[in-house]
């Protein structure tokens, strides 16, 4: 099945490390602001069917799902996730596995599930790759999805635990603010704890993939044109970006 698919300062030696990293392969939400010493971005897919198969979740009777109606309208994705999941990502980069703790960050935990349920980030790009920071992503593929989900916000969660290497995290442009834009810590940034990016879940298996994927064009890519014109703008101006194949709820 084909289906559908945020602040940082650029390092000086950003290109250059980047650059190397990839030689080998072929309007603004914010995460957290990179200080100068630490140096969110990959490739378009289809829009999806208007209908998706999936087998339904908790508080959805049928198998059958119009899931495309579930993209454009956010009112419509109010589930409330497991107290434990795990969401399997397939991505050009490899595959990673994330397991959520609904009690570190409750809201978060069950936006993610709806976003992930309803093939939110199938085809999304990681848009942004900070090296030795974060990756990001988390703007969908097709720009009537990204424009529904624009304003789409979710209040924020307390604390609950720390923006270590492979903890997961809502981006945010400030409180209350949080959409569906996320990135994965690639080392220890206990720094953002103290500006309330609230993790709710981590890599259990893959990090390596995460660490893998390509920071050759590093922050160039605008959220701006990204969402307004989705992959087919990126595809054409950043060939190289690692893409979401997919992201699945594991059993």
């Amino acid at each position: 099945m084909a289906t559908l698919r945020i602040w940082l300062l650029r390092g000086a030696w950003l290109a250059l490390a980047s650059a190397a990293a990839c030689a080998a392969s072929s309007g603004r939400d914010a995460p957290p602001p990179v200080d100068p010493a630490a140096i969110v971005l990959s490739v378009a897919r289809p829009p999806a069917p208007i209908e998706r198969i999936e087998p339904a979740p908790a508080g959805i009777a049928a198998p059958r799902v119009n899931l495309r109606e579930r993209l454009i309208d956010p009112s419509l994705n109010t589930l409330r996730a497991p107290q434990q999941f795990r969401v399997s990502f397939h991505t050009t980069a490899g595959d990673f596995v994330v397991e959520v703790h609904r009690d570190w960050a409750p809201r978060a935990a069950d936006r993610f599930y709806n976003l992930v349920w309803i093939g939110f980030y199938d085809g999304a790009v990681f848009f942004r790759v900070v090296p030795d920071f974060i990756v990001q992503f988390g703007l969908p593929a097709d720009p009537e999805v990204s424009a529904a989900w624009k304003s789409a916000k979710i209040p924020d969660d307390p604390l609950v635990q720390s923006n270590l290497r492979g903890m997961v995290t809502f981006a945010m442009a400030g409180p209350s603010s949080r959409t569906t834009q996320l990135f994965v810590n690639l080392r220890d940034n206990e720094r953002l704890d103290g500006m309330n990016f609230t993790p709710f879940g981590t890599v259990i298996q893959g990090m390596n993939s995460v660490d893998a994927i390509c920071s050759e064009y590093g922050e160039q890519p605008s959220q701006a044109r990204i969402q307004s014109e989705g992959n087919a703008w990126l595809k054409r101006e950043y060939p190289r970006l690692d893409t979401i194949t997919r992201a699945v709820l594991l059993p």
